[in-house]
């Protein structure tokens, strides 16, 4: 899909010189910079959704399940 943006000279420049440097295509550098934020940005879509999950229910680890997973504090050595 044709996409017409508008971005600072300075960023355009700068991309130009990578795609370049990567010997691709400049359409092809901004498809992949626009996946790697889709990318980031999505997991904190997913975090949030996690977070109001867990705002209201129990998510402290059971005494037992803690202990299994962190030991004791009799059990370290200090």
């Amino acid at each position: 899909m044709k996409v017409a943006i508008s971005v600072p000279d300075s960023v355009f420049d700068a991309a130009e010189r990578l795609a370049r440097q990567r010997a691709v295509p400049r359409s092809r550098l901004f498809t992949e910079a626009l996946e790697e934020y889709v990318s980031r940005h999505g997991a904190v879509a997913v975090t949030d959704q996690l977070n109001a999950v867990y705002a209201s229910e129990e998510s402290e680890l059971g005494e037992a399940f803690a202990s299994a997973q962190f030991g004791s504090v009799a059990d370290e050595a200090w």
